[in-house]
């Protein structure tokens, strides 16, 4: 990777993705765009104001910047995409379907990911494998098995170097989380700190792969600069750190402030898209093929959670 554009850079992965790629690369190399002006990111570095949908702007957008690599990050999240499933699947597919032509036309690199979202009910739950049915019950699983299939489409019959890992829930306590299933495990840390307290929409029996953002950012740095000749999978790789349940968040929780307390109001929506998918994720293809080694568990991340959302408090950027 030499000169990286990130489409979809003012969501959750794409805000703290650019600074992290601007920081490895240099800020002049690495160009932030999204439909919306984002002016954290257009303070250090070239950012651009682009819908990913229109085909003609995101071309000449690569060619004006000599773009050798697309991480393309557009998408609706689950509970968003499932009260516009039409909606969702025209932002998902027309975002997705640019940037492989795009990625053919000037020959560049594609990282898209996809999501734990992309395995169903039918799927082994525990220790699920990277090969294996996948039949999702979502727009967005439907979209990201989608996405998988057309990106090895890309590959096989372009060339196109199509990239990707299945993401689980993302962790971050910089950005807010979007729409997603797994975001009560980002909303119970700043409840804690805001209130002593949370509201929890899932079950304490359900069981979902959960990552933290700095093994995320790392994991689309490791794919990228991978050898390609090792790359046997490519869309899409089984990643994850730990797999726990809301009781289990909330007891790490309790270690740090013993009267912090939780109940449950269950969300039926969100419960039938959680037990839809798999308990646990076996990502030994991404080890084995490319490296990846995540560093957080759950106790690491909520320590460093409670202290970065707290220090937040303190210094009134947290509302």
């Amino acid at each position: 990777m030499k000169r990286i554009l990130i489409v979809g850079a003012g969501g959750q992965i794409g805000s703290e993705l650019t600074t992290h790629l601007r920081d490895i690369y240099g800020n002049k190399n690495v160009v932030a765009a999204d439909v919306r002006e984002c002016r954290d990111l257009a303070e250090n570095g070239p950012f651009v104001v682009m819908n990913a949908l229109d085909a003609n702007t995101f071309g000449y957008t690569v060619n004006k910047y000599r773009i050798d690599t697309i991480f393309n990050l557009v998408a609706l999240l689950s509970v968003v995409g499932e009260k516009d499933p039409q909606l969702a699947w025209s932002i998902n597919m027309g975002a997705l379907m640019n940037s492989l032509d795009v990625a053919r036309q000037y020959n560049c690199s594609l990282f898209t990911p996809s999501s734990i979202g992309a395995f169903g009910p039918s799927s082994p739950k525990v220790n699920t494998p990277q090969d294996t049915l996948m039949q999702p019950t979502t727009m967005y699983g439907v979209c990201k098995v989608t996405g998988e299939l057309l990106s090895n489409y890309y590959f096989q019959k372009y060339g196109v170097d199509t990239r990707s890992v299945r993401f689980p829930g993302i962790i971050s306590n910089v950005t807010p989380p979007g729409g997603g299933t797994t975001d009560y495990a980002v909303d119970i840390y700043y409840s804690a700190i805001r209130h002593n307290h949370f509201v929890c929409p899932i079950p304490k029996d359900v069981k979902m792969d959960m990552l933290y953002m700095p093994d995320a950012l790392n994991a689309c740095v490791r794919l990228m600069e991978a050898d390609p000749a090792k790359l046997i999978h490519r869309n899409s790789f089984n990643i994850t750190a730990m797999s726990f349940s809301p009781e289990e968040i909330y007891d790490e929780i309790r270690r740090h402030m013993p009267d912090f307390t939780m109940k449950y109001e269950v969300d039926p929506g969100k419960e039938a898209i959680a037990r839809s998918w798999p308990d646990s994720l076996d990502d030994s293809c991404a080890r084995d093929e490319w490296g990846w080694a995540p560093q957080w568990n759950l106790a690491d991340m909520t320590a460093d959670m409670l202290t970065i959302i707290a220090r937040k408090r303190r210094d009134g950027l947290l509302i």
